[in-house]
């Protein structure tokens, strides 16, 4: 029997979350935009039948939105994280291996499970519906990149019910279904590399699997020739049960105006170390350097201000506090009077697990033991309370630079003040 690994995906997630709580949005064209309010991250298939295009500028749809009834919704993360949370525990309980992708998406290992693979993801995608209420899609296959491929086939192809097992296919029937299929829809292809393979010749999946692995080394690099190692039933990606620790941790967003006060930079500076310094403790890790970056408009006809800082700390740590106060530091050493800034970004480098931290000679234990204790109990109030419940008093209580959110549903599942009410 061949290796089966499945694919989750959750259907237009975000416009899916957003149906969850307004069934008013259910069979209408919806689209959730980006930070600001900027671009179509995610659109219902009727706002994809009106021909709504990822990426697409809001500003430039709101004529064809008026015409069309489209309804845009700001981004929601603090729900569709939440939702996304409920949705991968839930599909825990159908494999003993599990790794979570992204958001929206999910490996799942089904090699060795008893019963009919099809029977068993139809199983997966009624429980999820019933359960939380998240349409999905289960594409399977021999390894991770034909089961992201058969994901694909699963949502394009109606007529099979939202599910797809290359595993039941033979050689010539899979052979046929991929000269169909466009090379830019295997994983891992992008625009570019899609120019660089039309040039090659090579148009379909199919063109793609049987093209030369020495060519797409020299031309595409290794990577891709490892996706094709995959597309011919081979094994070069194996499922990661725990989710690697990031190398980096970035927080950074436009304001939803611009603003030339320092009092306001500082407060944005605040927040953003604030959220990523947070990120850091959730993956049980210290850093030991902060990056700071400050800008203006690119777009408007001014001059323009874009200068970078970066700051090491005397040994790595996870407390807020001490992040804030070198963010501050660098920011006050960048910043220009006289310009408008758009963005302030803040990255985190030198991460290392909290296991392999070495105590140096200068280390005040007592100190250490307090700043864990005070950041223990934040983020166990933030928790339990909703983010941000307590924070420090650098961030603002008014934050007129925050980013702009006209149209955010409410945040029905982790604010207590936003819960869903009911009239009878």
């Amino acid at each position: 029997m061949p290796r089966a690994i499945a694919l989750v995906d959750c259907n237009n997630f975000y416009v899916s979350c957003e149906r969850l709580f307004q069934p008013r949005l259910e069979g209408r064209p919806v689209v959730v935009l980006s930070n600001n309010d900027g671009c179509v991250v995610s659109r219902s298939p009727e706002a994809k039948a009106l021909g709504v295009k990822m990426a697409a500028p809001w500003h430039l749809m709101r004529e064809m939105a008026k015409r069309h009834g489209i309804i845009a919704c700001s981004s929601n993360y603090a729900l569709y994280a939440d939702i996304s949370n409920r949705v991968m525990r839930l599909l825990a309980r159908f494999s003993p291996h599990q790794e979570v992708y992204s958001i929206d998406e999910s490996f799942l290992e089904l090699s060795g499970l008893p019963g009919d693979h099809i029977e068993y993801a139809c199983h997966i995608r009624q429980t999820v519906q019933r359960d939380i209420g998240i349409p999905v899609c289960v594409g399977i296959g021999p390894n991770k990149t034909l089961a992201k491929l058969a994901n694909h086939v699963a949502k394009q192809e109606i007529s099979r019910g939202g599910t797809c097992d290359f595993n039941r296919l033979s050689a010539s029937e899979l052979d046929d279904l991929f000269a169909t299929l466009e090379a830019s829809e295997v994983w891992g292809v992008g625009r570019r590399t899609a120019d660089t393979l039309k040039e090659l010749g090579i148009h379909s999946v199919l063109d793609l699997k049987h093209a030369s692995l020495h060519m797409l080394r020299t031309r595409c690099g290794v990577t891709l020739a490892r996706t094709v190692h995959e597309l011919l039933g081979r094994t070069s990606l194996e499922l990661e049960d725990v989710t690697r620790s990031r190398q980096q941790i970035i927080c950074s967003r436009s304001f939803g105006r611009l603003t030339a006060s320092l009092t306001e930079l500082e407060q944005a500076a605040i927040a953003y170390t604030t959220r990523a310094v947070e990120k850091l403790r959730q993956q049980g890790a210290l850093a030991d350097t902060l990056h700071l970056y400050l800008r203006t408009d690119p777009h408007r006809g001014e001059a323009q201000h874009e200068q970078a800082s970066m700051v090491p700390l005397s040994s790595a740590s996870d407390d807020t506090r001490r992040f804030c106060k070198a963010a501050l530091y660098a920011l006050r050493r960048i910043y220009r009077h006289g310009f408008s800034y758009q963005k302030v970004g803040v990255a985190l480098g030198g991460i290392r697990p909290l296991q392999a931290h070495t105590v140096s000679l200068f280390t005040d234990d007592e100190t250490e033991r307090r700043s864990r204790m005070l950041m223990k109990t934040m983020d166990t109030i933030n928790q339990r309370m909703g983010s941000g419940t307590l924070k420090l008093l650098g961030e603002g209580l008014e934050q007129a630079w925050a980013m702009r959110s006209d149209n955010r549903s409410p945040r029905y599942t982790t604010e207590w003040s936003e819960l869903q009410t009911c009239r009878s």
